[in-house]
């Protein structure tokens, strides 16, 4: 389910909310004014553009299901300069462990601690993963 008309695009996997932003001003927003601190961020690996996504985690969960943090990854792989690529590495942490440099630009952050997802790119496909738009 898209979000057209709102500041972030909104996609449910099972029963999880994940927001991506659609852009630098909007990524810095919904990183460090929406999200909240146990929250989980996910961003392509290697200095790649791109979304910055959130998986909200109300019910403070120590981990994701695995299903929900490799569709999290799809989606920001997808909406990243990655997209094309056969295989995306895709850093997840807590959005407490992402922080902002002085003077950085807008979208650009630092981690403190994360883990590595590899997802399947889209290589060659011009279709958005189910339920993006």
């Amino acid at each position: 389910m898209a979000s057209k008309g709102r500041r972030f695009k909104t996609v449910v996997v099972e029963g999880h909310e994940i927001l991506i932003g659609k852009g630098d001003v909007e990524n810095d927003e919904l990183t460090f004014d929406v999200a909240a601190p146990e929250d989980f961020w996910l961003h392509v690996a290697g200095g790649v553009a791109g979304s910055h996504v959130v998986v909200r985690n109300p019910e403070k969960l120590e981990r994701l299901p695995p299903a929900v943090v490799e569709r999290a990854a799809e989606l920001a792989a997808w909406h990243s300069k990655a997209r094309d690529r056969a295989r995306v590495e895709v850093h997840v942490c807590r959005v407490s462990d992402v922080r902002k440099r002085r003077g950085a630009p807008a979208g650009e952050v630092e981690l403190r601690r994360w883990e590595r997802v590899r997802v399947s790119g889209k290589a060659g496909s011009s279709v958005p993963p189910a339920g993006v738009l």
